[in-house]
């Protein structure tokens, strides 16, 4: 008996390991995949406008972001079956956790504005008015600051968390997006949407120190695992730039193919999984050969991808 509990709880952790959770934001679903059969195993409808998606801080379930519906939806990371929904989240276009969970922040786009939750019962403590369109969020490692990306003001702006009130914004390039930390806790690196670069803003002289230059439409980000690099998608030239934190330079690019937005990387670290916007389809890459190895149809619009088996995020 002992022995079949073991080899049930191993396949499971098999099966799970196997997973990636992809959001079809036009068609209101999630798309299950197998990434061993490179099959879709389960599509369901989750709600209106899901982008984004994260993980709890404490790594129990994967939260969808309901933007149009106003709700986050709380999934089981391995399967994706829902567990929780909580309702009346406006707008979340995308959220964040601070260091120490002790704040959520919500960028709602369409609302011009950032809301601040309680990180661990969602309880909203202030809705903040912001210029047009903030799309992304990150944090500085002690978590005192929000860092926003202003899409449609081509701005960015940090939020003081405890003060609970922007504490300064600063000019960027044309349709800033996807922003991303260095290791050192220094520079914020900015995906400029509308123009060919990632702009390297110095947060603490609230200046801007370098522009990185990729591609049309640089996007978003996601680490390689290894501590010093990050992917960019450049959604508009159709293709990924592997940047060095370090130097701040463009040291590889991989294909895109159909708009790339969000990825993610397999934890051994030789595959790049991202949701191909335009074509409707997972593009998944081999990272030695740069080589695409398969494209798998979803839904409409893909947008966030979740890997149960992922490379660490660092």
């Amino acid at each position: 008996m002992r022995i079949c509990f073991l080899a049930l709880l191993l396949s499971v952790a098999l099966q799970a390991a196997n997973t990636a959770i992809v959001l079809n934001s036009a068609d209101e679903t999630v798309s299950i995949i197998d990434t061993t059969s490179y099959n879709v195993t389960k599509t369901f409808r989750i709600g209106k406008e899901p982008h984004h998606l994260m993980v709890t801080p404490d790594d129990t379930y994967l939260i969808v972001a309901n933007a149009a519906s106003n709700e986050l939806v709380f999934l089981d990371r391995a399967t994706g079956e829902e567990k929780r929904r909580l309702k009346n989240i406006s707008d979340p276009y995308q959220i964040g956790f601070s260091p120490g969970n002790k704040y959520m922040v919500s960028a709602s786009l369409r609302l011009h504005r950032c809301d601040i939750y309680s990180g661990s019962d969602f309880k909203l403590l202030k809705r903040i008015a912001t210029p047009k369109g903030p799309s992304h969020v990150i944090f500085d490692k002690a978590g005192a600051f929000a860092f926003v990306t202003l899409q449609d003001s081509n701005e960015l702006t940090a939020i003081d968390l405890e003060k609970q009130q922007v504490a300064w914004t600063i000019p960027l390039g044309k349709q800033p997006a996807g922003i991303w930390m260095t290791p050192d806790d220094k520079h914020l690196l900015i995906g400029i949407l509308g123009q060919d670069y990632v702009q390297v803003v110095d947060w603490r002289a609230r200046k801007t120190v370098k522009k990185i230059r990729t591609g049309a439409g640089a996007h978003n980000f996601i680490p390689v695992g290894d501590g010093r690099h990050v992917f960019l998608s450049n959604r508009a030239s159709n293709k990924i730039s592997k940047i060095d934190q370090q130097t701040l330079e463009v040291v590889d690019e991989l294909p895109g193919p159909g708009g790339p937005d969000c990825m993610d990387v397999s934890a051994d670290g030789k595959q790049l999984w991202m949701t191909s916007r335009w074509i409707r389809k997972v593009t998944v890459v081999d990272i030695a050969t740069k080589k695409v190895v398969k494209q798998i149809p979803v839904g409409r619009s893909p947008h966030g991808i979740y890997l149960y088996a992922h490379a660490a995020r660092k």
